[in-house]
This record gives C-alpha cells, structure tokens and sequence, in this order.
C-alpha cells in the first residue's frame, strides 16, 4: 500500500477523473466491521468547497462579514462520493444560511467519537485549520450531543453548531407565514431545551444560606437557578406554539375538507429541497412562487387551482422541501403542513435529475413521507432539471421507477406528459346516473360538467337530460331529478 500521511487534500473533480484514487482506494483492507489500521487514522480535507470571493468590491454593500466557518464530518459507512456528497450538502446548506465556507475535512471512523466527534487528535488538526483559514465556526455533518459540543468548543476556541441547527437557522430566516414562523420556532425551542447551559456562575444563582451559595444573610433567595427559569420559560412557550398551530391547524382541515366536499381531487408536490418543485408549481398553474437557486427557498404551503384538458378541476399543493437527515423537530413541528401530502389523491415526487446521487434523493424523501402517511398513495416521480442531467442518469432512473417522468421546468421539456399523465392518474366519478334538471338548474348543469364525466347530454321540451358518472358528494343532489 502507498505511504500515506494523516491529512490529505484532494479534489471531487479530479476523483472523478483519476483512476489511480480508485486503485487505492480499492487497496482498503476490510476486516468484517473494522478498518484499516491507516484509514481509521486518515483525515479527508476536500477542496474546493470554498465560497468566498476573491474581489471583495462584490460585497461592498454588505453591512456585516459573512461568517467564515470550517466544514467537519464522520464518515462512517458507504463509499467516499457518498461522504464527499455530504460534506458539499453541507456546505450548500452554509452558504444559504448566509456564511462563507473556507475548507471542509471528513474524519474516516466507524462512528463518532462520543467525546469530541471527531476525536481528540483529530480535534486539535480542525483547531490547526481553524487558525489557518481564520474561521470562526464549525459545522459537523451529523447532531451532536450537548457534551459534544462543548467538547469540541473547548479544543478548537470557536463556535460550533451542528447540521440540526444550521437547518433550523436556515428555516427560521424562510419562513414568512404566521403558520409557518410557529411551526419553526417550536422546533428551535424543542431543539434547544436540553441544550440549555451556563457560562460561569451566570445560570447557576441558587441562593439559600450558607450552605448552598455561602453568602450568609441577606442572601436567600426563591431556591431556583437561572437555567431551570429558563427551561419553564421555554416549557411554557412550547406548550402555547402547540395550542396556536393546533388552532391554524383547524383552520386548514376545514379548507381541505371544504374541497373534498366538492369533490375536488388534489395533487402534492413533494421531493428533496432545490428540486424544483415551485418552478413546476409555477409552469403548471402560474402561481408565481418564488423560484431561487438555494436550498429550502420557500417553507410555506401553496394551493393552486388547476384543470386536466378535459376541463376537471384539481389543486396541485406545493410542500416543503427535504433533506437528507432532516431535523426530528422539524418533521414534528411540520406535521400539519406535511398532511396536505397525506390527504392528496395522486403524489408528484420531484427529484432533481443533475444530482450526483439521485436515489439517495428519493431514498430520503420517502423516508420522511412514510412518517406522514404519504407512503401510502399513487406515487409519480418527476425527474426535473432534464436539460442539466447526464443521459444515462435519467434512463437508469426510467429504468427503474415504474411511473417516471422526465421534465424541465426551464425548458417546457416534458411538461405536457407530465399534464397527460395527471389527468390519467387522477380519480374519476364512478357512480353511474340519468337525470332530467330543469332548466332553471343551469347550477347542476354546470356542476355536473365540472366534476363529473358526462357521457351523453340532450335538450328536451322538459329539460336537459343527462347521462354521467358522478362523484358520492353529487349523488344526493341529484337523486330528486334522476329518470
């Protein structure tokens, strides 16, 4: 095996096009469950993630310096391009919550070290890059525990977060809607409860006597430190953002009901974050979402209304986006917004196409569904970005999903099979009737040419006659005229 020291320095571009790493990576020796002797004490710092600019006239305007953060992961399990897609996911992740990401290492370990993450040696060389670089935060691909953190803090003297609340940030900066700052800041409180700590004597003023604070008369107090105030504080607060998303909870229910008493089918959009899913939303219904090259761009549920070319009514429901690991909380605190997936009719599964890992995508996406119910209901998965893909990528994807469809949002590429394969997919009326309405119940005439599939239609001396297959909500309006 080639000599190997303990830092290395390589770029994606160049894995992709040099054979001699895959030799050696071959070269890894695999003892069931344990790693090699040099692997194990290899740490990976991949270049080329950083996102700061060379001329900085480009951010004259900016009031504030970005934050300037350094990338760490574990990488525990699957090939490298699986951990370098990761580490890059990551760095995607940094720069939309508003940082410039400088350098990313991934320690290769069968798991995380539970004091430090990344291990004590291994924690001193970040420190090293830390200073090097001028960085002033660390983020580690994965949660850390409290001890964790604090660990890692004291090793490397400068912030450290983790991916949770770096998506949490990224969340609360997006969310624009009552409903959706709610739902956000329940899961920051949830994520932070038992994170809470002190510095210094600062969370800890118990006061009663001398024998607990030692300073005598004059001294005692309510017999409470400031951190347990601040997890009732905070235990109070959670409970209210309940009973408020509780109540716009109701709220959508009884919109949602409301058109399913009309009989009215409903399409959701689903997929991982950047898909595309609102620029389809958009070419679909013209809603005019907003559209950005940026993860997690729009938080907040859109309902469109819609037609099929045979003129039936549907609402396509933007949802939203995922992510690899996404936040227990989140899932949690989102679970209402996530039901529009759950309630739907038909689920269109957004996946981007010019993803280097695709599949893992999906894998991700159907996991969180799964949580929602959303597991359970007619799947078509969308394959956007068509015009960016690698070819072979989108027919292996064709290959092996049984209802693909490929597309551009950009482009229009696709777009009309997509339409054709919604109005295929979507329920129809099943419940045959005859009926004669009079004339002064052009209302029902009206009803019955949008929701239901009218086969024959006569004007007679009494009325019109009208034969159809109807949805259960029509059936009972129509049962005074049937023939």
């Amino acid at each position: 095996m080639t000599e190997r020291t303990d830092l290395f320095e390589f770029r994606a571009s160049a894995l992709a096009d040099d054979d001699s790493w895959h030799e050696q990576d071959a070269d890894f020796r695999y003892d069931g469950d344990q790693l090699d002797r040099e692997e194990r004490a290899a740490m990976r710092r991949v270049a080329g993630l950083s996102t700061e600019l060379e001329d900085v006239t480009e951010v004259e305007y900016r009031q504030l310096r970005l934050e300037r953060v350094v990338l760490a992961g574990v990488w525990t399990e699957g090939t490298v391009e699986d951990a370098e897609n990761s580490i890059r996911e990551l760095a995607a992740l940094a720069e939309t919550a508003g940082s410039t990401v400088l350098a990313g290492v991934i320690q290769r370990r069968q798991r995380p070290d539970a004091a430090t993450f990344l291990g004590s040696g291994k924690a001193e060389e970040l420190r090293d890059i830390v200073i090097a670089e001028g960085a002033d935060t660390v983020v580690c691909d994965g949660e850390l525990t409290p001890g964790q953190r604090r660990a890692l803090e004291d090793v490397v003297k400068v912030k450290v977060i983790d991916r949770t609340a770096l998506i949490l940030d990224i969340f609360a900066q997006h969310a624009k809607s009552r409903e959706g700052k709610a739902q956000v800041e329940l899961a920051q409180l949830q994520y932070l409860l038992p994170r809470l700590r002190g510095w210094g004597e600062s969370m800890s003023r118990q006061a009663g006597g001398q024998a607990a604070g030692g300073q005598g008369m004059g001294s005692r107090g309510p017999g409470e430190t400031k951190i347990e105030l601040d997890r009732r504080r905070i235990n109070t607060r959670v409970a209210k953002l309940k009973r408020e998303i509780k109540d716009m909870k109701t709220n959508r229910d009884t919109k949602r009901s409301s058109r399913r008493d009309h009989g009215v089918p409903s399409v959701a959009i689903a997929g991982y974050t950047n898909a595309g899913k609102s620029s389809l939303l958009n070419r679909l219904t013209g809603a005019g979402v907003l559209v950005e090259n940026q993860l997690f761009a729009t938080l907040d549920p859109t309902v469109r209304r819609a037609e099929t070319e045979d003129g039936r009514v549907y609402t396509l429901a933007d949802t939203v986006g995922f992510v690899r690991a996404l936040p227990t909380q989140l899932v949690e605190a989102f679970r209402s917004t996530l039901e529009e997936v759950g309630d739907a009719d038909l689920l269109l599964h957004v996946v981007d196409g010019s993803h280097p890992d695709p599949e893992g995508q999906i894998t991700a996406v159907r996991g969180v569904l799964s949580e929602v119910g959303g597991d359970q209901i007619k799947e078509v998965i969308v394959v956007n970005k068509a015009d960016a893909a690698d070819p072979e990528v989108l027919d292996r994807l064709r290959r092996h999903e049984k209802h693909c469809v490929v597309v551009s949002a950009r482009t229009g590429e696709g777009l009309e099979e997509l339409r054709d394969l919604i109005a295929e997919e979507l329920p129809r009326p099943e419940i045959p009737v005859t009926v004669l309405l009079p004339y002064d119940r052009g209302d029902l005439v009206n009803r019955l040419h949008r929701e239901a599939d009218v086969i024959e239609s006569e004007h007679t001396e009494h009325g019109t006659r009208v034969h159809a297959k109807v949805g259960p909500t029509l059936v009972g309006e129509l049962t005074a005229y049937a023939v």
